[in-house]
């Protein structure tokens, strides 16, 4: 099971979403190298910054099933006039598990747009960048 553009399982899981307050649905269908599928939807909350996002609810989906290593994600919502980007905390999140596999995101008329996650987040912090060696040795002196 490949992730087509628009992936109808992002379609689907944007039907899923929770979003009384914004009213704006998005789904997510994520495709690990294992060719395995995990989809997501945004779920609001009325603390606004407990929401979650549909990519990071399905990255998240993956993860805990033992899943870090991914090919694409589809992401659907409602908008007509433009393609559904990923916010900076999925970019962010998404960057966690490499800078090279494939973001499509779509538009309901199922045109879309394919980026790679470093070209979403050029120039990015990733897990490599706490592995480096300290540049400067600054003390621990208060």
């Amino acid at each position: 099971l490949a992730v087509s553009v628009p992936s109808p399982l992002s379609l689907q899981a944007k039907k899923r979403a929770y979003c009384p307050y914004s009213k704006f649905r998005v789904g997510a269908a994520l495709l690990t190298m294992d060719n395995y599928v995990f989809t997501g939807c945004n779920v609001e909350n009325a603390c606004y910054n407990l929401g979650v996002c549909a990519e990071r609810n399905a990255m998240s989906k993956a993860v805990s099933e033992g899943y870090r290593s991914f090919k694409a994600i589809a992401i659907a919502s409602d908008m007509d006039d433009h393609f559904i980007s990923p916010c900076g905390g999925c970019r962010q999140f998404m960057r966690e598990f490499g800078p090279n596999w494939d973001v499509y995101m779509s538009k309901p008329d199922g045109s879309y747009r394919k980026m790679r996650v470093d070209e979403l987040l050029p120039a990015s912090f990733g897990p490599e960048d706490l592995s480096m060696k300290k540049v400067f040795d600054i003390p621990n002196e208060y």
